[in-house]
């Protein structure tokens, strides 16, 4: 048996102002501070062996990590970045105020772009200010692969290699000695990671909502099927959180 730890980064500076953040890098907030030292004191409880880190590329995830892994005592553990668990990118939403957007192009418009499996929101032009084409941490990611909008389909189709090829083959070594791989990330790229081990519909996925500090755990045997999954702590406290999610475009 191994276990797949999820979590969605705490609060952000953007998360807080109710903004399409994707790709841009915010921080966390103190209340995404404290959540993320929540989250490591409910890893603790559960008395997990963590063993293997994996984060996107983005500060928030890399700070929820960060303080999360020091509550737990795991601060040592090995850690691989992937701009492949990065936020879904917004396109030309990215910094818009989500109810402010949803009074601009109707909620039924904005709820497709927020929750369809495959429509992206409008593009963003490669000479927008907000274009991450500049930005270092991409600078060894093809021109091709970085995204001006995504859909969630989009996500997915980023995010299933690198669980196959990386995450995969962590949690195949970690089954023989019950060890814990946990992956902390942001709410579409962890849908996506749900969606593909869940074998979660289409249909189904627009309705799953991600919380942010509270982490998931996925039991798995040898052959990496599912044994179990549910949140850590209180389940009605994360029902209501992700409710709180849902809510955020009015």
């Amino acid at each position: 048996m191994s276990d797949l730890i999820l979590l969605r980064h705490g609060q952000s500076a953007w998360n807080e102002l109710n903004l399409f953040t994707g790709w841009t890098d915010v921080d966390l907030t103190p209340l995404g501070e404290d959540e993320a030292a929540q989250a490591g004191r409910l890893l603790r409880e559960a008395d997990l062996d963590l063993r293997v880190l994996h984060t996107s590329v983005l500060t928030r995830a890399i700070r929820t990590a960060e303080i999360a892994l020091h509550e737990v005592g795991r601060s040592w553990l090995p850690v691989t970045r992937s701009w492949r668990l990065n936020e879904r990118h917004y396109g030309a939403l990215t910094g818009q105020d989500k109810k402010q957007t949803a009074e601009r192009f109707g909620l039924e418009q904005v709820t497709l772009w927020r929750r369809s499996y495959d429509v992206p929101p409008p593009t963003l032009a490669p000479d927008d200010p907000r274009a991450v084409g500049n930005d270092p941490r991409y600078r060894d990611v093809p021109a091709n692969f970085l995204p001006a909008t995504e859909c969630l389909k989009d996500v997915v189709a980023r995010v299933r290699p690198y669980l196959a090829d990386v995450i995969n083959e962590d949690l195949r070594r970690e089954s023989t000695r019950g060890g814990s791989v946990i992956v902390v990330a942001h709410g579409n790229s962890l849908r996506a990671v749900r969606m593909i081990l869940e074998n979660i519909s289409e249909d189904e996925i627009a309705s799953l909502e991600i919380p942010t500090g509270i982490p998931y755990r996925i039991r798995l045997d040898a052959s990496l099927d599912i044994v179990e999954a549910g949140y850590l702590g209180d389940a009605e406290a994360a029902k209501a959180a992700a409710a709180a999610v849902a809510r955020q475009a009015g």
